[in-house]
């Protein structure tokens, strides 16, 4: 299966339990890896033979930006979610990170693995 990679995606939103968490929003740095079949899309050149990562990418953003999560799991749920809806992409990887969750440390956070399978 080949992948696509969404690296680095940067979303402020409000995410966490406490209440200083609550009251703004945060950064929340978010990988993703769709796993697809892009055999097609080479052989066609054409978009919707594709993952469109674009497409992908706003939804992922708009959702982290306003959902306002209280786990990163649960965003990190979501978000695979989101990636699963398209009819290219046959699993995802999702990892969704707070770097300033911790004194410390860079960042903390939770990768998730989901597919259309279960």
């Amino acid at each position: 299966m080949d992948k696509v990679i969404i690296k680095n995606l940067l979303a402020r939103g409000i995410i966490g339990v406490r209440d200083w968490e609550r009251k703004r929003p945060q950064d929340i740095l978010i990988n993703i890896t769709l796993f697809t079949d892009t055999r097609r899309a080479a052989q066609t050149d054409d978009l919707n033979d594709c993952a469109d990562y674009s497409a992908i990418t706003k939804k992922v953003q708009e959702h982290a930006e306003s959902v306002g999560r209280f786990t990163v799991e649960a965003l990190a749920n979501d978000l695979a979610g989101i990636c699963l809806a398209q009819n290219n992409v046959q699993r995802v990887i999702v990892r969704v990170e707070k770097p300033t969750a911790v004194r410390f440390a860079e960042s903390v956070g939770v990768e998730i693995e989901r597919s259309r399978n279960g």
